[in-house]
C-alpha cells in the first residue's frame, strides 16, 4: 500500500474590519484557538485598546469540524503529515496578507496576534511567511519547538493567566528563556487568570500595540 498525497485548491474565510478614514492604516491579523472561529478571534482584536485605528483581520483555519456540544470550529493541524500542514497554512495566511495589503490603504506595518493553538500559527507566519511583521503577540499558547532563530518576529508581547491548565506554567517559562535568550524585545505578563483574556491581558496588549503603530 502506498500512501500519496494530492494537491487541491480550497477556500479559506477570513473577516476585515477597516478604520474610517483614507488612510493608510497598520495591520493587525489574528489566529484563533482549536475549536474557534474568525469571530471569536476578531473579538479578541476588537478588544484590545488602539486597535481601532488598525486594519484588524481574523484568519479562520482550514479544518473545520463540530466539537463535542455540536458548534462549528475549525484547527490549524494535528499531527498526520505536519510538514504539509505548516506549508499549507503559511501558504494561506501569505495569500490573506497579499490581499490586504492589495485590497486597503496600509502603511505597511504588521503586527500578528495568536491565541491558543493560534500562537503556533502567529508564529510560523512570522518565521516563515513572505510578509515581514512588526511585532507577534502571543497568549496561552506556546512557540513551536522547532524554530531555532526566532529574530523575524522582531518584538514579541507573551501572556499567560496563572490558572491556564492548558498552556502550562513551564511551558510559558520556557518560551520567555527563548526569547529572551534570542535577544528580542520582550514583553512577558503572567496575569491572574485563565485560558484567555482578561482586563489586564487586554490593556497590556493595547500598550504593545500603541508602541508599534
Amino acid at each position: 500500500m502506498q500512501e500519496q498525497h494530492l494537491e487541491i485548491t480550497i477556500s479559506g474565510r477570513y473577516l476585515v474590519e477597516s478604520p474610517a478614514g483614507e488612510g493608510p492604516f497598520p495591520v493587525f491579523a489574528g489566529f484563533h484557538g482549536y475549536g474557534q472561529t474568525a469571530e471569536d478571534e476578531m473579538a479578541i482584536l476588537k478588544q484590545i485598546s488602539g486597535s481601532e485605528r488598525w486594519i484588524c483581520c481574523s484568519v479562520e483555519a482550514l479544518h473545520p469540524f463540530r466539537n463535542a456540544k455540536g458548534e462549528l470550529g475549525a484547527c490549524w493541524m494535528t499531527r498526520r503529515d505536519r510538514e504539509l500542514r505548516i506549508a499549507e497554512n503559511v501558504r494561506y495566511v501569505d495569500v490573506v496578507l497579499d490581499r490586504i495589503i492589495n485590497g486597503y490603504p496600509v502603511n505597511g506595518t504588521i503586527v500578528l496576534h495568536g491565541f491558543s493553538q493560534g500562537t503556533g500559527m502567529a508564529c510560523r507566519s512570522a518565521l516563515l511567511g513572505k510578509h515581514d511583521v512588526a511585532g507577534v503577540m502571543l497568549l496561552g499558547g506556546d512557540i513551536p519547538p522547532e524554530h531555532q532563530a526566532l529574530d523575524r518576529m522582531r518584538k514579541v508581547h507573551i501572556a499567560r493567566g496563572n490558572r491556564d491548565s492548558l498552556y502550562p506554567l513551564q511551558s510559558f517559562d520556557d518560551d520567555s528563556t527563548r526569547l529572551r535568550d534570542s535577544g528580542l524585545p520582550v514583553e512577558i505578563l503572567p496575569f491572574q487568570g485563565v485560558h484567555g483574556p482578561n482586563d489586564d491581558y487586554l490593556a497590556s496588549a493595547g500598550r504593545f500595540l500603541q508602541a508599534i503603530g
